[in-house]
């Protein structure tokens, strides 16, 4: 697991120190406040993604079952009534040697 170095406390708790010439302390605790949420929901997410992440890890593999023929094998009789069945629609009823 990921360690980070700073926590939404550890943000709340900082103390900046003040300059003649420093940020507004106002703008500061409001922005910090803003980054504070975002890390607490960012810190949630990534605690439920790990434990979906290990309950997927502890179920089985669904079995999948093998795979079917989208059609049953013809057999040699079948095949050779398409090819005669195919031979009298290209070539009309005419089956015999023509005189």
């Amino acid at each position: 697991m990921m360690q980070t170095e700073l926590t939404a406390e550890a943000i709340y708790k900082q103390e900046f120190k003040t300059a003649l010439r420093g940020y507004s302390q106002e703008e500061v605790d409001q922005f910090l406040d803003v980054v504070i949420r975002d890390y607490e929901k960012m810190a949630k997410e990534i605690e439920r993604l790990q434990k979906e992440n290990d309950s997927l890890r502890r179920e089985p593999a669904p079995v999948s079952e093998p795979a079917k023929p989208a059609q049953p094998v013809a057999s040699n009789y079948d095949m050779l009534r398409r090819i005669s069945n195919l031979e009298k629609a290209v070539f009309g009823k005419q089956v015999g040697p023509s005189e």
